[in-house]
């Protein structure tokens, strides 16, 4: 006999397709224990085990041919092709019509999913599959749901009465619904008629009317929206809309309604090329800002294009409108602080011993306390090339060539040259090395007439040499403790430097700034960035560092580190009045880090100035984290002269499905809270829900600001409201983990 063809399930995709806006998670019902799903009639098979083009298997208990030109299958019914399979009791194929029916209810399942149905009729010929009463289960997600009917044409389809939810059947606590689902496989895109969201059993969302995609094919449609409010921009209201233009671009449009402000116009546009090239462009607009008049918004760049074996171009173009833009319209901290917007675009080059680029750069103030005439010098252009060869075992040889135009609106820049051509012999063995390492360095200026001081040389230039030792050992012990074998290490580190003195005040400071001196500091062969300043030294840096770790796994568990830098000349060079060191030696440095188990870590920065006798920097960091979702964050920050801070937050479960969240950024220099903010989050196996309420410091000013906002998350289908997990994964460290 012709065997019946198997495909019963692939319009109960739609109703997962209709509701879904993201990818849906794996189930996660803990919370739901009373789930009423459908069981898995067979084992899953393994990815790769079903063959190209299976055969198809049936096997029944009774075989009935005594009517002509019909065959009649009835006791344990199976149908079995690759991975999927059909159960029922009885069916009945007719080979002149090409029809055939099952006697009852009816079972399916394959990789994707598994249904019940009380019965199914289909008509070869016509290509047409019936099916009534349907519930559905799918095997990897949670979705699942029901139709009063479902018939197949071809490659278009109709469901009935149908629903969907990522909720399990005995815990409605939310449902899409729908009249009629048309579906029409070969385009991808399904029609859902009397379509109606219910949340907790109210209806929430209806449309008369909605076309969604059905498969991974890119389609144009609406996004989930924004909801939110705070005190400087009133409600919001943003409705992404998601435009598929062609297969290697797209674009997404996202007007955005601010009560206090107007509309803000914002637009994404995507791009893919030939190589590897990709880019992205983004932007909004705000035009006449009610509360200032003006116009406002800001626009990214980003762009790659591999050009070769070895080359790529590079383009990371920002601009914005005013310097207050980023404070009212940041969604987050990091955003909200902006203070320098940078601009480059470049050719960039790399091979074996070689990295080489040619770019221009140029900043723009974001902060509404600096004047403009603190913005960076704009490098036009900027080549550089580091290039380093091995000549034998113990000398490698290489160069560092930098070449600069700097330029600025507000004042006179100049050009600068910057050769350091170096040899170093690395010796070293498994426990030990010893680096001497000698280099020239040549520095050179074309300048600007008001940078050339009276009497001055517009052509200045500096040379000397920079001699470094930089040697250390590993020393290593096992022992034992409690029932755990472990592996202390001592690893002692010496770091001579030598670097004569040279008169630099007549040279101009272009892009040079003192470095932030911490642990890397210590063993820096210039405590300068840039190439306008070179520090002088006759130094020693004394540190040890001492490991215990894990003798099974490996996994690092205590860290310990202490070091000092001692001068044998005090240092000469100065940046700017009243910022050179101390004459005998730097602040001891002090780094340690304690995580007894995955759960535990605890990490100290100290440094004492034994000359003052004070702490320059203290900074404490402890991590818990406890249960499944459970953590604490705590942290205390201290810079001399400049922030003494508490930070604390916290992931608290009060309850299976309750959460509390929160962080309280305290100043104790300034007595007063920076941020503060708490919520709420309730989850269940299929929605959560997150309040937060946020109150914080704005930015250059003396300002609290508030906000409030609301998320509701439909497992497998998407969010509505404020994206709250951005917020959290900067308020909350280790939030998303």
């Amino acid at each position: 006999m012709r065997r019946p063809a198997l495909r019963l399930l692939p319009i109960c995709l739609a109703m997962a397709c209709a509701a879904r806006a993201q990818d849906p998670a794996p189930p996660a019902w803990e919370f739901c224990p009373d789930t009423g799903t459908l069981p898995l009639y067979r084992p899953l098979p393994a990815e790769g085990e079903a063959p190209a083009n299976p055969p198809t298997d049936v096997s029944a208990l009774h075989l009935d041919v005594s009517e002509q030109e019909v065959t009649v299958l009835t006791g344990e019914v199976e149908l079995q092709r690759g991975d999927q399979w059909l159960g029922t009791e009885k069916l009945t194929y007719d080979h002149g019509k090409e029809t055939f029916r099952t006697g009852g209810p009816a079972r399916y399942q394959d990789r994707g999913l598994r249904l019940r149905a009380a019965g199914v009729q289909g008509d070869q010929r016509s290509d047409v599959v019936q099916l009534q009463d349907v519930e559905y289960q799918f095997n990897t997600q949670a979705g699942n749901g029901r139709a009063d009917s479902i018939e197949l044409r071809g490659e278009e389809g109709t469901l009935t009465g149908a629903s969907y939810s990522t909720c399990p059947p005995a815990r409605r606590q939310w449902e899409f619904r729908a009249s009629r689902i048309d579906v029409d496989q070969a385009e991808g895109i399904g029609t859902a008629r009397n379509a109606t969201l219910r949340v907790g059993g109210v209806p929430l969302l209806w449309l008369p009317w909605v076309r969604f995609p059905i498969d991974d094919r890119r389609r144009t449609g609406l996004l989930s929206p924004t909801i939110g409010h705070d005190d400087r921009n009133g409600f919001e209201y943003e409705q992404p809309i998601y435009l598929n233009l062609a297969p290697n671009y797209d674009a997404t449009l996202s007007p955005r309604w601010l009560s206090d402000r107007g509309l803000m116009l914002g637009a994404q546009f995507r791009y893919l090329g030939r190589r590897d090239a990709r880019g992205e462009l983004e932007g909004t607009w705000l035009p006449d800002d009610d509360l200032t008049g003006n116009d406002r918004g800001v626009l990214h760049w980003r762009h790659f294009d591999r050009l070769g074996r070895h080359w790529s171009l590079r383009a990371n173009i920002n601009h914005v409108s005013d310097d207050d833009y980023f404070t009212d319209f940041g969604d987050s901290l990091p955003n909200s602080t902006i203070t320098l917007l940078e601009s480059s675009l470049g050719l960039f080059g790399r091979g074996r011993g070689w990295d080489a680029s040619l770019q221009v750069q140029r900043w723009q103030i974001a902060n509404p306390l600096l004047p403009d005439s603190a913005t960076p010098y704009r490098r036009l252009p900027e080549a550089r090339l580091q290039w380093s060869r091995p000549f034998a075992r113990w000398i490698e040889a290489g160069v560092d060539a930098e070449a600069v135009r700097f330029d600025s609106e507000f004042r006179d820049g100049g050009n600068r040259l910057d050769l350091t051509p170096w040899v170093e012999l690395p010796f070293g063995g498994a426990a030990w090395f010893a680096t001497p390492r000698l280099a020239w360095r040549y520095t050179a200026y074309s300048l600007d007439r008001s940078l050339v001081p009276p009497g001055g040389d517009d052509n200045p230039d500096r040379s000397l040499p920079v001699m470094s030792l930089d040697m250390g050992a590993f020393f290593e012990r096992e022992f034992t403790f409690g029932d755990g074998n472990y592996l202390q290490t001592l690893e002692p580190r010496l770091y001579y430097l030598n670097v004569p003195y040279r008169d630099q005040d007549d040279l101009p400071l272009f892009d040079a700034r003192p470095l932030t001196f911490s642990w890397p500091g210590l063993f820096r062969d210039n405590r300068f960035a840039g190439a306008d300043r070179v520090g002088d030294a006759d130094q020693v840096t004394v540190a040890v560092t001492s490991r215990v770790l894990d003798a099974g796994d490996g996994r690092e568990l205590l860290s310990v580190g202490l070091g000092r830098i001692h001068y044998f000349e005090p240092p000469r060079v100065d940046f700017r009045r009243g910022s050179l060191p101390p004459e005998d030696g730097s602040s001891w440095v002090a780094e340690a880090s304690l995580s007894p188990s995955s759960r535990w870590s605890l990490g100290l920065a100290h440094q004492w100035d034994p000359d003052g006798k004070r702490t320059e920097l203290s900074a404490v960091r402890g991590q818990w984290r406890f249960g499944e979702r459970g953590l604490v964050n705590a942290a205390y920050r201290y810079r001399a002269d400049l922030i003494e801070q508490t930070d604390l937050s916290f992931v608290l479960p009060v309850h299976d499905q309750w959460t509390l969240l929160g962080r309280w950024n305290y100043s104790l220099r300034d007595r007063q809270s920076l941020e503060a903010l708490a919520g709420v989050e309730w989850k269940s196996c299929c929605v959560a829900v997150r309040v937060l309420g946020r109150r914080y410091l704005r930015e250059f000013s003396d300002e609290q600001s508030t906000g409030i906002y609301l998320e509701i998350e439909l497992n497998g289908v998407g969010s509505f409201g404020r994206n709250t997990g951005r917020l959290l994964d900067d308020a909350i460290l280790d939030y998303s983990r």
